[in-house]
């Protein structure tokens, strides 16, 4: 397996776990017990989960990034305009990458978040979300050049 292919399906299936996760926020703060306890360590502001539509819609656009990440590495059939596809990772690169360093930037300095969500988000979500982007990027720049499914 190439390193493109192998960086796919690490990307894809990490993207997949999260989405399956905001999913699963839907209906229940779990993996911890309440909502409020969720509320300081996964969002970091407000006093429960977010609606259920919202991570649904997460849950959705992740599913769908996964999807691009591995049609795009060649590890699973692919759908529709090959430049779309790129295009549509490229796009998810962006996304994360913002995401890990806006919280790296801006969590407890622009935007007030709890302590707890703070040290998570610079201990795990950035650097997740940091290295979720990278290989999306890889992936994005290289992947239609290295596989034609």
């Amino acid at each position: 397996m190439d390193v493109v292919r192998a960086g796919g399906v690490a990307v894809s299936g990490a993207l997949a776990v999260v989405g399956a996760l905001h999913g699963v926020w839907a209906v229940t703060p779990w993996p911890l017990r309440t909502p409020e306890e969720f509320a300081d360590a996964v969002v970091g502001a407000g006093e429960g989960v977010p609606p259920a539509a919202a991570c649904l819609g997460v849950a959705g656009l992740l599913g769908a990034a996964s999807y691009l990440v591995a049609a795009e590495a060649g590890v699973v059939p692919a759908v529709g305009p090959a430049r779309m596809r790129r295009a549509g990772v490229r796009a998810v690169s962006a996304v994360m990458l913002a995401r890990g360093v806006g919280g790296l930037t801006l969590f407890g300095t622009v935007v007030e978040r709890s302590e707890r969500f703070r040290r998570l988000d610079r201990r795990y979500y950035s650097p997740l979300c940091l290295a979720l982007g990278a290989g999306a990027a890889a992936v994005g720049w290289r992947g239609s050049a290295a596989t034609n499914c």
